[in-house]
């Protein structure tokens, strides 16, 4: 009989006092893994610091948005940091506090740089082409004059 993993329908709630002893009890909780954990205390820490070390529970919405916005304009963070940072306190609030942040957070996102691929023109592949020799020159240019 293959063993089967029950699914906690209900929340967790921490026994710790410390609010970062909360959060390490529930990650662990819910089996995170190690690096997945210190990535999350990292954030929450961070959000928690940007915010004038106040508790998460006396902020909201407001603040999330300041900080991931932050995160976008100011420190020019890539996509996935920002959604990691998001994860965290997103977890923070549904899964420690049990407190769900309610509407949808509307901050600065981060965009993906635009990165042109460089390409070689036809006179720089025959220029390339032509410093070669022997084998080397045969092998990048099987059929004599293809690229002029």
């Amino acid at each position: 009989m293959p063993y089967k993993r029950a699914k906690a329908d209900s929340k967790y709630e921490p026994k710790s006092a410390k609010l970062m002893d909360q959060v390490h009890e529930v990650l662990r909780y819910h089996h995170y893994a190690i690096r997945t954990e210190k990535a999350y205390v990292n954030w929450i820490l961070k959000f928690i610091k940007f915010n004038g070390t106040r508790h998460p529970k006396e902020m909201g919405k407001k603040e999330i948005e300041q900080f991931l916005s932050h995160l976008a304009i100011n420190r020019k963070v890539a996509v996935s940091t920002q959604n990691q940072a998001f994860n965290a306190i997103l977890f923070l609030y549904k899964d420690v506090l049990l407190k769900p942040i309610g509407d949808k957070i509307e901050s600065v996102r981060s965009k993906k740089p635009k990165r042109l691929p460089t390409v070689l023109g036809k006179k720089e592949v025959s220029r390339l082409i032509n410093g070669m020799e022997g084998t080397h020159q045969l092998m990048a240019n099987p059929v004599r004059n293809l690229v002029r």
